[in-house]
Formats: structure tokens, sequence, C-alpha cells
């Protein structure tokens, strides 16, 4: 398959690109040939769904730095892009607090960067001040951010996608890339047993994007898998947070530390912890008993009357570090073309170690990378560009009634509830299904309808979403993935079930 520009890795990172192309045509009047390969069996299965899903303000990064600027322009970006989207997004500020007097260098430090950056709104609150937005708050002085915000970080990217995808671009999943072999003015790259070529490739591989670098021929990059953990608390809290709340970073901290972090869905997160993991194993995503008791122990900590049965999951998510293990810290996003260095007069542009604020940095990234693009093959702006998309922001529990009831009339599916905690609807449900990028995995569902994601984790819902996938659309035991890899059954349990029965 022949495209114009072929973007590797369906990260927010990759499909913020994806989308922002899509804006723009050939300048010669012939459109715009974009396509995206993901090796998942959907978008955002990586470290774009496994993250705080922070609206980062830009007070953390160093002054002149590409990660400090495109992180100030992406949250400057960010509300007009939701809105446009329909994605939840939530201005609810932070504040960064210094809870001993060695703390205070760090935090005058973070105030300092983020006036060089261009930070708007920052103030500087001893403990009375503070507790007027977060009541019971403990420290002797904090650094309020209210550009901070919380965001769906997975709903973002499937936005991204599909938004993309309505304006042409190519979606080509459980496309594991291979081989990239250079020619005249293209590159040819195998990836899930296909080759496809174009006259520009984006690496966008997050964990993996100094490896398709290699592929590629260039070896000048190296990456690190950093393990960071969270559980996840119930609904019940909902409130208890007005706010994000963050330590002072020391120095050499490969995160921002240990925190609660509200979500824009009403639960409240611990984490993330922050280790490094063997390089055999980029995607060890597993939830590792000392960390969670040490979370759980913090999370007690913080909010005292924290019940058992509050924590109701936990997950983790791995960063592509550019520092290794025995420096830590943070080094500064890598985003270039490095066409010259490896030896080919078609344009090859990566981007490395695209940690935090890599999900606040998305647009301004995209933005950046287009104009690499350009100097490949020259663009213009479309004038049929689809901005919006159809729908509405969040679920259908959370519209008004009237609404509610309308939207009921219309088609009743909207009045059958699928996912009790949730309060998820059988509409909903069939919409995930028949998502635009033809995903079929739980998991997909799971993101975009937020089925499985309450109090009993799926207990209710997922023996009726895997009645619906059979019965209605044909599934087969085999097809049930939660992911990818392994099926969710081998079978039945006995033969000759028909529709309706249970499985």
């Amino acid at each position: 398959m022949d495209y114009d520009v072929l973007v590797i890795g369906a990260g927010v990172v990759g499909c913020a690109i994806a989308r922002e192309l899509s804006r723009h045509r050939r300048a010669d009047g012939g459109p715009l040939k974009i396509g995206v390969l993901e090796k998942e069996p959907d978008v955002s299965l990586g470290t774009s769904s496994r993250n705080s899903a922070v609206v980062h303000s830009g007070i953390n990064y160093a002054p002149g730095t590409l990660r400090a600027k495109v992180n100030v322009r992406g949250n400057a970006m960010m509300d007009e892009l939701c809105a446009q989207l329909k994605v939840p997004i939530k201005r609810i500020g932070k504040l960064t607090v210094a809870l001993t007097e060695s703390d205070l260098p760090g935090l005058h430090k973070q105030r300092n960067q983020g006036e060089a950056n261009g930070v708007p709104g920052m103030e500087l609150m001893d403990n009375a001040k503070m507790r007027t937005i977060q009541p019971g708050i403990e420290g002797i002085l904090g650094l309020w951010t209210p550009t901070s915000a919380i965001i769906s970080s997975f709903g973002l990217t499937i936005a991204l996608a599909e938004n993309a995808l309505a304006n042409g671009a190519r979606f080509h999943l459980n496309s594991e890339v291979t081989a990239i072999d250079r020619g005249e003015g293209t590159l040819t790259v195998t990836a899930g047993g296909k080759k496809f070529t174009a006259r520009v490739v984006i690496n966008a591989a997050g964990l993996h994007c100094d490896e398709v670098s290699a592929m590629a021929g260039f070896a000048g990059a190296k990456i690190w898998a950093c393990r960071g953990e969270y559980y996840v608390l119930d609904k019940r809290l909902d409130g208890t947070l007005k706010t994000l709340i963050y330590p002072v970073p020391g120095p050499n901290d490969p995160g921002l530390g240990i925190h609660l972090t509200p979500t824009v869905d009403g639960n409240i997160l611990i984490g993330p912890s922050a280790a490094y993991i063997p390089e055999e194993n980029r995607e060890d995503y597993r939830a590792t008993s000392a960390i969670m008791a040490d979370l759980r122990r913090e999370g007690l900590r913080l909010l005292p009357d924290l019940a058992a049965s509050d924590f109701i999951r936990s997950f983790s998510g791995n960063r592509p570090k550019q520092t290794p293990p025995e420096k830590g810290g943070n080094a500064d996003f890598i985003i270039e073309d490095v066409s010259a260095e490896i030896g080919t007069s078609a344009g090859f542009i990566h981007l490395l170690g695209i940690e935090s604020p890599g999900l606040t940095s998305s647009p301004a990234i995209a933005g950046m990378v287009r104009e690499m693009v350009e100097k490949h093959v020259p663009l213009a702006e479309r004038d049929d560009f689809i901005a919006e998309r159809p729908g509405f922001a969040g679920s259908f529990s959370e519209l008004p009634k009237e609404q509610r009831m309308d939207l009921i009339k219309t088609d009743p599916e909207y009045g059958e509830i699928v996912c009790r905690c949730e309060q998820i609807t059988k509409k909903e449900i069939r919409q995930a299904i028949e998502n635009p990028l033809g995903a079929r995995t739980m998991a997909s569902i799971k993101y975009r309808a937020r089925a499985q994601m309450g109090r009993c984790q799926g207990g209710f819902c997922t023996p009726r979403i895997v009645r619906m996938l059979r019965d209605e659309y044909g599934f087969r035991p085999e097809d049930f993935f939660v992911r990818g890899g392994a099926p969710m059954f081998f079978g039945n349990v006995r033969d000759g079930l028909k529709g309706g029965e249970a499985l």
C-alpha cells in the first residue's frame, strides 16, 4: 500500500499527528494519503491508556527545553480540541505542596520554571490559603497552577483516531513493524506481514521507538522502560479531592512522585510508583504486591477514612525514558528528522522519549511534526476538514433528564442498562462494538463506553456484553479477547448452546 505519510504507533501522539495531517491536502491539489500502523488490536492500549490522565501546566521542566515548550503550548490548545472531539476535560488546578522546609527550594524552582515557561495564573499559597481550595490539606507552602486539568487519556486518543479516520486517514491494527527498507525517495515498512511504502515515515512507537529507529538504520537511540503502578478508588469518594495534589519532586526522581489524582469519571487514583524494569520485557504491566502495599499505606495516610472495599482495581503503565536507571531524572524530548543520518531522500522523523507530559503536549507535537512533513511533501489546508466529532461528551447518564428521555424515545436501547455500576446503556455498548476503527476487544468496549470500570469491575455487565457479542454479532468463543493475545474462552461448557442460553 502506498502512502504519502505513514505513522508508526497509535498512542495519543501518533493519533494527534494523524489528525493534524488529515487537516491538509497535498499542495499540488491531490489528497494527502495518511496511514497509521499499530501493533495492538486497537489504539491507546499502551502508555496512552496507562497514566494519570493529567493535563500539566508546564512548571516541571527546564526553560528552553522542547519538553517545556510543547507542554505549555499543548495545554493552551486542549480546551478547543476537547470541545471539538467531545472529550471530557476539567480544569481543577493543581497544588504542588512543600511538606517540610527541605521541600522549599524545589518548590521555588518549579515556580521560577513556570514563570520562565509562561505558565499563567500561578500563585504561592500558605496553608490557610491552600485549605480554601482543598480542606484539610497539610503542608507549609503550596504552588497553585490553575491551568492544570484532568482528562480521559484513552478517550482523547480514541477521539483523535476516529476523527483522523473520518478525514481520510487509514488505520492498520494488528500490524507490528518488523522491517524498514530505504529506497529512492521512499521507505518501505513491513508490518503485519504486509508492505507499506511512504514518502515520509513518522516513528511514534513509544516504548519501542528506539527499536523502530534502528530498523531504519539509526542506531543512536536508547529507551528504558520505567513502570508506574496505581490503585483505583471507588466513586464513593468522588468530591473528596477538589484539586490535584502533588509532592515536590526530587531532582533525580524518574517521575513526579506518588500522589492522589481525581479523574473525570469520579474515581481517584493513587500513584504512580516509579521503577525501571528489565529491557527484555518493556511491556511488563504487572501490579506488584509490594508496591500495592505501599500505595495502600499512602492512600490511608492521605485519606484515613478509606475502607478496604474502596480499592477496586490496580493497574500499571510504562514510561519510555531516555535516562538509564543509574542516572534517573528526565531527558528532553527528541523530535527530529533524521533522513540525512540514515542516508535517504525520503523523510524519517522519530520521536524519542515522549513520556509525561506527552498527553498534554500531543497537539503541539502534532503541529511541530506537520511542519517537518511539509519539507518533504508540500501541504495546504483542506476546505472540507471535519473538525467536529459526532455525539456528546461523557456518558448518557450524565446528560440532562430531558435529553435522556428524548434519546430513549428515538432509540429504546438508551433505556436498557447493561453496566449497572456505571449506568451504561445497551446503545452505548452497541456504539462501542460498532466503533469506526473496527477494534474487536473487550478493552475496546471498556474504553469507549466505560463498561466494566465500576465497583464490580465487570461482574454484572461482562456476561451481558459477551451474550450480546455472541447472539447479535456472531462472535465465537475464540473471537473474545480482553486486549489481544490469548482468547477469553476456549469453547462452550457443553455443546449445542443456542442464543439466549448461558455460556
